[in-house]
């Protein structure tokens, strides 16, 4: 107990100190810094700004979110869906309607409103830190990492409260949900080959960290078959309505021929599919299909689509979950949900043995 007082001294002295030297370099009281930091309305909107910059700089970390719960000022989490600027994924993306809805439910359980921004993937850690900084949201949670791990581990290390929905990576300190992408990747492949295919495509954008790690699943179902990977069947395809045409254009540009694809959503198998036979293709004679996400929509379209599915809504609720337990102080461990095999008509009716 003794040690418990003294570290708990020491980081308040340590707390003090860099609320002296915010007030130093802002040319205000530390009573302002304080009440900027509480977002009081007492600090206009100017100095306020400027005291929250210097105190992330500073990494500085003020646990307001726990601290409006105590006060029950509070009762809102900040959903952000990051889009990128030269392809700006639309909102009306079926897997991300379906994730919102997911979160939504799962935070009206929790009796919590939801605060919902779509941010360039070049602010993601800015906005983050300062829906949490300014008080107006508890804690955060972010579909999608779009390559800002470095940026979400300073968040994590500045002890905002932060969930992410997105793929387990190396030294991650953030709390991260997703599905098992290396699984689901194999089980797409096993599936088509399984079937008698062996020219198989991939359709996906491997800078992004979830198909990267459904195309190292292709890979490894391709070699267990004794298959070697070929470069000229991989297509860097966006996540955008026009990316399955794109990507079967750029096929037949190349001359390749293949006799199946796995597209790493079920939009873009879907758009795929439409291209196919706009190019007299049958789908799954010619060429079978198989896509990610299980989407309400692929039980719909024709032919019925062959698809990994992914828990969207157990999605939300691990995620709500977890950032509960970050907000009240604990830690909560990355979480990955299984994938499973969705058969339909896309790729064949049999499932792989």
């Amino acid at each position: 107990m003794a040690k418990a007082r003294q570290d708990s001294g020491e980081d308040q002295a340590q707390r003090r100190l860099q609320m002296a030297d915010i007030a130093r370099l802002a040319g205000v009281s530390t009573a302002t810094v304080s009440r900027a930091l509480n977002n009081s309305p007492l600090v206009n909107d100017e100095t306020r700004q400027r005291i929250l910059e210097l105190a992330a700089s500073l990494k500085y970390s003020i646990n307001i979110g726990a601290q409006n719960l105590r006060l029950k000022q509070s009762r809102t989490i900040s959903v952000l869906i990051p889009y990128e600027r030269k392809t700006h994924q639309h909102l009306t993306d079926p897997f991300l309607l379906a994730m919102l809805g997911s979160l939504a439910d799962a935070l009206s359980e929790q009796g919590f409103d939801m605060l919902f921004s779509r941010v360039d993937t070049g602010q993601l850690g800015a906005a983050a830190a300062a829906h949490y900084d300014s008080g107006r949201a508890l804690g955060v949670i972010l579909v999608g990492q779009w390559g800002r791990h470095e940026e979400l581990n300073q968040l994590a290390a500045r002890k905002v409260p932060i969930v992410v929905w997105g793929a387990q990576l190396p030294q991650q300190l953030y709390c991260c949900v997703g599905s098992d992408n290396v699984t689901g990747g194999m089980l797409a492949t096993e599936h088509l080959i399984a079937q008698g295919r062996r020219r198989i495509a991939f359709f996906g954008d491997l800078e992004l960290p979830e198909p990267a790690q459904r195309y190292q699943g292709y890979c490894a179902a391709l070699a267990k078959h004794g298959i070697a990977p070929d470069s000229a069947l991989q297509v860097s395809s966006s996540f955008l309505p026009s990316g399955g045409r794109e990507a079967v254009d750029a096929m037949a540009a190349r001359g390749a021929a293949y006799d199946a694809v796995f597209a790493c959503s079920d939009l873009l198998a879907m758009t795929a599919i439409d291209s196919l036979r706009a190019r007299g293709l049958r789908v799954p004679e010619d060429v079978a299909v198989v896509g990610y996400d299980d989407i309400d929509q692929s039980a719909w379209f024709h032919p019925r689509l062959t698809t990994i599915r992914q828990p969207i809504g157990a999605a939300g609720q691990v995620m709500v979950a977890s950032l509960m337990t970050l907000i009240e102080g604990g830690a909560a461990a990355s979480t990955e949900l299984p994938t499973e095999l969705v058969v339909r008509a896309s790729a064949g009716e049999s499932s792989a043995s």
